[in-house]
């Protein structure tokens, strides 16, 4: 069952997800008093879900190095450039270039409860601009902060926004199981507010 905006919010305040906004925010204040807001790409608590922000802290694109290919198994940090984090009268964000894949992460920290996993998916806002966020799961039993994959699947390079809407977090209650990620020491247990390479 897709569990809804109540569970949502009595299993955050609960520490489930932190920090977390018990409504949608699709406006923040900037200085200058209560009539200057600034809009943003929505994020918070809706009817079935969460939206996510992304990280000011850290994202990497991927980048040709010529006669290297990327290996799972062996990992090499050299095939990833960190990005800028920029700054305007829009907000702060990263420039994925066209054509290209980078990984970020959720400002936000997660704490799985044992029945529920949670499924991550692209904001339709992204989308229309042609950045897709791969489908990423946390399993029953997951701490911490994702690493979220995006590729701008678009031939002009994208902005996305830092401490905005990125991805939307679906929650599914299941049967309890008997092996949670918890239990058998999932290698990307307790991720940091950084990006976590693959790693076998």
């Amino acid at each position: 069952m897709i569990k809804n905006d109540a569970w949502i919010n009595k299993m955050a305040l609960a520490g489930m997800i932190h920090p977390f906004q018990p409504a949608l925010v699709r406006h923040v204040q900037i200085q200058g008093g209560p009539a200057n807001q600034q809009p943003v790409i929505s994020y918070g608590l809706s009817s079935y879900g969460y939206d996510i922000r992304l990280s000011p802290a850290e994202f990497r694109i991927f980048r040709h190095i010529p006669g290297t290919v990327v290996d799972p198994k062996n990992f090499n940090p050299e095939n990833l450039e960190p990005s800028e984090l920029r700054c305007d009268a829009n907000g702060r964000y990263f420039v994925l270039p066209a054509h290209s894949y980078g990984l970020g992460v959720a400002l936000e920290r997660l704490a799985v409860p044992d029945n529920i996993s949670v499924i991550c998916i692209g904001k339709s806002t992204y989308a229309r601009c042609g950045i897709i966020a791969n489908l990423t799961p946390a399993e029953a039993g997951w701490r911490g902060h994702l690493t979220l994959e995006f590729s701008n699947s678009s031939s002009a390079d994208c902005r996305i926004y830092a401490e905005e809407g990125v991805v939307q977090l679906i929650f599914f209650e299941g049967e309890p199981c008997q092996v949670s990620y918890e239990t058998r020491r999932g290698k990307y247990q307790d991720q940091e507010e950084r990006v976590t390479l693959a790693k076998v």
